[in-house]
């Protein structure tokens, strides 16, 4: 467990001996309103470490000695916009290997299935949700977080052994080139929609009103008392609240505070009060009705994509999944920001300046 500056100072050339580092992380996203970085989990071939980001150290020398790595993550995006978040740190290269196993066609590809398959160990699941913030972590915790990373870097080795001999290794390169660069954006939040929650598509208006205003009165709620929305109602029970408050049926949780209860029905009350002027509006078909040509292209990218999917061996949707496909048939324009270039060759789409 790194956790002071001399451990810290120790750990560093380590790093800068070795031209791969498997990194993961750990956050309190299940435990904490606004998550954050809680632990660091660091593998090289001479041992597996625990940067605590919480014991209030600087982290800069670490982001600097990674930046100049090749870092081997599984599912990167998650762990790149928390390193961004958590250390300013954003790698250069990346060795992600969910995506090798994908492009091997592996069906079964997280980790745990992929650790199995290579080293024939079971790894352990029970800390999966642990408040990661806590100190002193557990010896189970522990246990979890190092191994995490500590067959990474002998994965790493197989897969891409494996990716040579098929020939993909550069498609392999271009993926993960894109899986960086899209970490590096921020997904935005749409205020004005945020209350559209999973099944409420049926929701209508007035129950529409009451289900936006109690959504907003969750996340404030979820705010002051720092804890994640559905640790004060889960999504179902929102809507399942406002479908009963428009037929007269007042909601009642047992687990509120009478303070708590007390703000939920007002917000209720609030929203019944206001005019059908005032209630959401339905959302409006997004983009326009597909022509015939559209249509066309569509199946013809399908077709391409199906085929050589069957011939390589890989799920289809890993080429190209069918929003992906529609998107491009109406503006072949979007093909190199939604593709990378294997994809699109694949697909027999043009890129920027080039010819079919």
């Amino acid at each position: 467990m790194i956790a002071s500056v001399k451990q810290l100072a120790e750990l560093i050339p380590l790093i800068k001996r070795n031209a791969r580092v498997a990194v993961d992380t750990e956050a309190d996203s299940l435990h904490c309103y606004r998550e954050k970085l809680c632990l660091l989990q660091v593998s090289v071939p001479e041992g597996d470490f625990l940067v605590d980001p919480l014991a209030g150290n600087d982290l800069s020398p670490l982001a600097v000695a990674l930046a100049k790595k090749e870092i081997v993550l599984h599912g990167a995006d998650y762990d790149l916009r928390m390193l961004r978040r958590g250390l300013t740190f954003q790698p250069a290269r990346i060795f992600d290997t969910m995506i090798a196993a994908r492009l091997l066609g592996l069906r079964e590809f997280s980790y745990a299935a992929l650790v199995e398959k290579c080293f024939g160990v079971q790894l352990a699941k029970g800390s999966q949700k642990a408040n990661w913030a806590q100190r002193p972590l557990s010896s189970q915790m522990e246990c979890y977080a190092r191994n995490d990373t500590h067959y990474l870097l002998p994965l790493a080795q197989m897969l891409e052994q494996q990716l040579k001999e098929r020939g993909r290794l550069e498609w392999f390169f271009q993926s993960c080139e894109r899986a960086i660069a899209a970490a590096a954006v921020d997904r935005e939040r749409d205020a004005e929609d945020g209350w559209r929650i999973r099944g409420s598509g049926v929701v209508r208006g007035r129950a529409a009103a009451v289900l936006r205003a109690i959504w907003t009165w969750r996340e404030t709620e979820a705010q002051r008392m720092d804890r994640p929305p559905f640790h004060i109602l889960r999504n179902d029970q929102l809507i399942q609240a406002a479908e009963a408050a428009t037929k007269g049926k007042m909601p009642h949780f047992r687990h509120f505070s009478e303070r708590r209860a007390r703000d939920f029905r007002t917000a209720i009350r609030t929203a019944l009060a206001l005019l059908e002027e005032d209630w959401p509006k339905a959302p409006g078909r997004r983009g326009e009705r597909p022509t015939r040509e559209m249509e066309r292209a569509a199946e013809r990218m399908r077709k391409e994509r199906d085929e050589a999917a069957h011939e390589l061996g890989i799920e289809p949707s890993f080429i190209a999944p069918r929003a992906t496909i529609d998107a491009i048939a109406a503006d072949g324009s979007r093909s190199d920001q939604l593709l990378v270039p294997w994809q699109r060759k694949l697909l027999g789409c043009k890129g920027q300046g080039q010819s079919q």
